[in-house]
């Protein structure tokens, strides 16, 4: 069970026994949520994607402290990989006289660092690669728009049995990807989203979704349902709504063991 489910049990204090008895409250409660166990196979998965996210969290630390080393010195380059590939180049040349000798020695370090943490991310996107090609729930995910590789797999291993929730909607908010609601009275009061579930999860949603609107602001007769949204909302709660849709798409492909098909003129996709 969910720790914070169980903690409105607590009686007073906080030891063993409470703690015990709070979760023989809770466990018989009809309508208590209970975490399902994950597979090897995914348990397996999901450290792929778990070190994967750490090793890039890790090479933007180090991209940072480059250049923020390097701009103490005058050397500043441009955003991206092209001027990330200049400050590399102007570390690693002996020859180059802009730097003193232990500022190039503390810099090459770091472009070491970089160079090693590249090769490892490369690694692991092939093995992510390798268990997508073999798993058929991954490949039909893959089909709807927004989703890549990444995305596909972190789903199909988070997701232990998609018939564990009765709907989309159910695991959008179960990702996180819901309005958080304040209501009392009869009167609906929704905010921003709840956040709940898992982060990684609702990030690569959210992701997935900030590129269909760059294509739809590019190519706006491939999604004019976003453009129509886009005039009346922010592009950040565009991404969101979409992200939203894209979950609930994500979960009746998986329920039904169906391909994705694509949406109507009135916007409503659906798996065939």
């Amino acid at each position: 069970m969910p720790p914070t489910y169980v903690k409105a049990y607590v009686k007073r204090g906080k030891n063993d026994a409470a703690d015990a008895a709070a979760i023989c409250e809770a466990v018989t409660r009809p309508s208590m949520r209970f975490v399902p166990n994950k597979s090897a196979e995914q348990q397996s998965a999901l450290m792929l994607h778990r070190t994967r996210d750490l090793l890039i969290r890790q090479r933007t630390q180090l991209i940072n402290a480059l250049r923020a080393h390097l701009a103490e010195l005058g050397l500043v380059a441009a955003k991206g990989r092209e001027g990330l590939h200049q400050l590399v180049t102007i570390v690693m040349e002996s020859c180059d006289e802009k730097l003193l000798r232990d500022a190039r020695f503390a810099c090459q370090a770091i472009v070491m660092q970089l160079h090693a943490a590249q090769t490892q991310i490369n690694g692991l996107d092939k093995r992510i690669m390798q268990a997508h090609r073999v798993n058929a729930d991954s490949k039909r995910l893959n089909a709807i728009p927004g989703f890549g590789v990444i995305l596909s797999t972190a789903v199909v291993a988070t997701m232990t049995d998609p018939k564990a929730f009765k709907t989309g909607r159910e695991f959008a908010a179960w990702i996180g990807l819901v309005p958080r609601q304040n209501s009392t009275g009869g009167k609906e009061r929704l905010g921003s989203i709840s956040k709940q579930g898992d982060r990684y999860l609702r990030r690569l949603f959210v992701v997935g979704a900030i590129a269909i609107v760059g294509t739809a602001r590019m190519r706006p007769e491939k999604y004019p349902w976003v453009i129509k949204l886009l005039t009346r909302r922010p592009a950040k709660v565009v991404a969101v709504a979409l992200a939203n849709k894209m979950a609930r798409v994500a979960w009746a492909v998986l329920a039904k063991g169906e391909s994705y098909r694509a949406p109507t003129r009135s916007g409503n996709a659906a798996a065939a």
